[in-house]
């Protein structure tokens, strides 16, 4: 089935207060191809659009989904703002996988997901592997289409930037030109470029699962004046 039969869409957005969820938000609030744009936020975004509908909810006790196409599961935190392992691995997998099998279950048929440049299950690094059991759970819910976007070290401005983050950033940006060959994924890339890839990749991903890092990130660079 093409991707014209199933306008118009409704996308759902988990995370969009954060770095690349903001910017997933605005590409779909600009963009056609959706009518309706759904944000599950746990405050709000003081947005106000015509497509936009906000839902201010408790991730630990989500309602039943209204019906829902595409869903945009950008939900993550760090291990300083968690405050724990558990509560780290709550947010990026439990929250996540739970907003999945939601919308499945609302009729979605299409998910885009952040995850991370060396997700893996079976490794000991814990948050590549919380990384990897959320590419794997949510592979287990069987979305006909699915695209995982998996970024390095991700620049922009986030609402609470910290020195570390900005010294890696101002160091990563200095390596990145000698990070060639297999190396090229690990390069830093910008979180606006992250959320085109998400949206572009889904508009146009028919069947499948499709996993983009950094070189198939860039093809869907938007142009910036």
């Amino acid at each position: 089935m093409s991707y014209a039969a199933h306008m118009p869409c409704t996308a759902l957005v988990a995370g969009a207060t954060g770095l690349v969820g903001g910017y997933v938000l605005d590409a779909l609030l600009s963009d056609p191809h959706w009518s309706r744009v759904v944000v599950l936020t746990r405050r709000p975004t003081a947005r106000a659009h015509p497509k936009l509908s906000e839902c201010v909810v408790d991730f630990d006790n989500l309602p039943s989904f209204e019906p829902v196409d595409d869903v945009f599961a950008c939900l993550g935190t760090t291990l300083k703002i968690a405050g724990s392992k558990e509560r780290f691995r709550q947010v990026d997998h439990d929250y996540t996988v739970t907003v999945a099998r939601l919308a499945r279950a609302a009729g979605a048929c299409r998910l885009a997901l952040v995850s991370s440049i060396g997700a893996n299950s079976g490794t000991g690094n814990f948050y590549l592997r919380v990384k990897g059991e959320t590419e794997r759970d949510i592979r287990e819910l069987g979305f006909p289409s699915l695209v995982i976007a998996q970024p390095s070290l991700l620049l922009g401005r986030r609402q609470n930037s910290r020195l570390g983050e900005l010294l890696a950033s101002g160091v990563a940006a200095v390596v990145a030109p000698l990070m060639l060959g297999g190396l090229r994924a690990y390069r830093p890339i910008e979180a606006q470029d992250v959320a085109s890839a998400l949206v572009g990749a889904l508009c146009n991903h028919e069947i499948g699962e499709r996993t983009l890092t950094h070189e198939e990130i860039l093809s869907y660079r938007p142009v910036r004046g």
